[in-house]
């Protein structure tokens, strides 16, 4: 359903949000291991969170990142997809067909309406310290 890139982004913002709600930031090294994503895979993620106003990076020797308490409240996971993998998710064909609309539908065409409202409403409602505070009480986990 989502990129690869999409996942790890999900993932690593639930990790650093964690560590940012106990007023800690966390490193390139631990996100990636924590997420288990490549190092340069993990770098080029994180900027696009930062570029999008999701997550925010200091550098230096006590740098690192974390989300700020009104961001982890206010931004959703729909912001991460739509950072990483725009909104197609919401909008395209469930098949893939460029010409796909109610006046010309694939078909799925009706059935996909809804599943994918559904998705975005889910995705709208949850913001990422919901989930991050999953994680924080052992009811969620990012790894096995």
């Amino acid at each position: 359903m989502f990129s690869k890139a999409c996942e790890y982004a999900i993932r690593a913002s639930i990790y650093i949000a964690r560590q940012s709600m106990t007023d800690k930031r966390a490193s390139l090294i631990d996100i990636s291991q924590e997420i288990a994503s490549p190092v340069s895979f993990t770098s080029k993620i994180l900027q696009q969170l930062v570029k999008a106003g999701i997550i925010y990076s200091i550098r230096g020797q006590n740098g690192g990142f974390g989300i700020d308490a009104a961001a982890r409240s206010t931004k959703t996971i729909a912001n991460i997809v739509t950072a990483i993998d725009g909104d197609a998710i919401f909008i395209d064909c469930g098949l893939g067909l460029k010409e796909c609309s109610s006046t010309q539908p694939c078909p799925i065409h009706q059935k996909f309406i809804g599943i994918r409202n559904e998705l975005k409403l889910v995705l709208d409602s949850t913001s990422i310290e919901e989930v991050a505070s999953g994680l924080k009480d052992g009811e969620t986990y990012l790894k096995r």
